[in-house]
């Protein structure tokens, strides 16, 4: 029968070491942004779902609500219809322009502007927006383009 080398045993066990860790990582890093989505931003009655908000940042306006309050104030709206399917969950407007926000199950937000980037909460995406824009406009997003 066949023993396993030295080598082949420590990358064996280095191996599981490391696996583990980033099993850790990446639960320690989901709770670290569950718990900043609860403390900032939130809806209150604790259904984890952000609130809504309002705010100028570097000089842009910065909006955002649930989708369901947005399309219930905006049903005749044919700006939001592009993104009725997609399940959005949530509206974000910068200087009247919508930024296109994703959430990620339990990893937080992205916007089509950052889009590799996870973000605790659409506000923290539109801000990054915002840097990342420099002054210019939201181009709006065309899916049948």
């Amino acid at each position: 029968m066949l023993r396993p080398t030295r080598r082949q045993a420590l990358g064996a066990v280095i191996g599981v070491a490391a696996s583990g860790a980033l099993v850790g990582v990446a639960a320690a890093s989901t709770d670290t942004v569950a718990a900043e989505a609860r403390s900032s931003g939130t809806a209150p009655g604790g259904t984890g779902a952000p609130g809504s908000f309002d705010e100028v940042f570097k000089g842009r306006r910065i909006q955002g609500t649930p989708a369901e309050a947005s399309a219930n104030a905006n049903a005749d709206s044919h700006a939001h219809a592009g993104h009725a399917g997609h399940g959005a969950g949530y509206r974000v407007l910068i200087d009247g322009r919508e930024l296109p926000v994703m959430r990620h199950g339990k990893s937080g937000w992205s916007s089509t502007i950052n889009h590799y980037e996870r973000f605790a909460t659409p506000l923290e995406a539109a801000r990054t927006a915002v840097i990342s824009l420099k002054g210019a406009v939201v181009v709006p997003f065309d899916p049948t383009a």
